[in-house]
């Protein structure tokens, strides 16, 4: 069982962005991907927002963000439009952590610059040219006559499905989560789908090779979306970054390894963004690399 998370509301260049803003100190960025929603970072987002402030936006077209007909939706697009987010924010330097495409926006802003990026986690990234993953292509190949709110709730049971290794710890309640945003307008989902293109990424090694910051890769090593010798290459390309693999995880590590990813996160950040030195006066904590024993909490 987690906390909700309560959204907020505010008008940017596409329409109206839902996102969380929660804690206090130097701001991080949680960024979802396809089709998920800030959802996905309903046990990060706590944990993180003990020494930061923790923004968690639904990219624009997702969860209870604004599903507009004829906005861009694109990985560059979807960019600008946290950018446009964090600009109203008032939020100029921050670590951001992204997801699948929401990997592919983190690089972005990383690259770019506006806002400056001090620290960066992806997990299981869209990357390089390699896309679009096997979720994206199915709904891409549904015709308008199909968009339907079964088709729509069929492919996110789907894509779920095949992107974590450990089906059955998602709870109803949260799948109902995920799906409820393509229910409200399941033509959305389609919509979202067609607007990723890959391009935003495709062809830029170099530039990643030039970042100068704190980089951390995780990566499920069962991913079929993007296999993890994607997560090897990133961490070539992006000089002094470190690669954490992840044994017996999928696509979606967040649902198949809570208890890894939320403090392997957690930690980075305190060490590298924060630059908090550790404290020996706790108990220590326990971090699992397979799947917990049955009643572990």
């Amino acid at each position: 069982m987690t906390l909700p998370l309560e959204r907020k509301r505010i008008g940017i260049s596409a329409g109206e962005m839902a996102y969380v803003d929660m804690g206090e100190g130097r701001p991080v960025v949680l960024l979802h991907g396809f089709p998920t929603s800030a959802h996905l970072w309903r046990r990060e987002a706590w944990l993180l927002a003990q020494r930061m402030r923790v923004i968690v936006p639904d990219l624009m077209g997702y969860g209870e963000s604004e599903q507009p007909s004829d906005a861009e939706l694109s990985e560059g697009a979807q960019a600008g439009y946290v950018g446009d987010l964090l600009a109203a924010l008032d939020v100029h330097e921050l670590a951001v952590v992204g997801h699948g495409v929401g990997g592919a926006i983190a690089q972005i802003l990383a690259i770019e610059g506006k806002p400056k990026v001090r620290a960066l986690v992806l997990l299981d990234s869209v990357c390089f040219e390699d896309w679009p993953t096997e979720a994206v292509r199915m709904a891409k190949a549904v015709g308008p006559e199909r968009e339907t709110a079964e088709s729509a709730e069929e492919i996110v049971r789907s894509t779920l499905a095949l992107g974590m290794a450990h089906r059955d710890g998602l709870a109803e309640d949260d799948m109902a989560a995920y799906l409820r945003p393509w229910q409200r307008d399941p033509a959305a989902l389609f919509r979202a789908a067609r607007g990723l293109t890959g391009r935003a990424v495709s062809g830029r090694e170099g530039e990643l090779g030039d970042l100068d910051l704190p980089v951390l890769i995780i990566w499920g090593e069962a991913d079929p979306f993007l296999p993890s010798e994607l997560a090897e290459r990133l961490g070539e390309a992006i000089p002094g970054s470190t690669v954490a693999l992840l044994p017996g995880c999928s696509h979606f590590v967040n649902e198949d390894a809570p208890q890894v990813v939320g403090p392997l996160i957690y930690e980075y950040l305190r060490a590298r963004y924060l630059n908090e030195r550790h404290d020996h006066g706790g108990e220590p904590v326990t971090v699992l690399l397979e799947r917990p024993p049955a009643g572990f909490r």
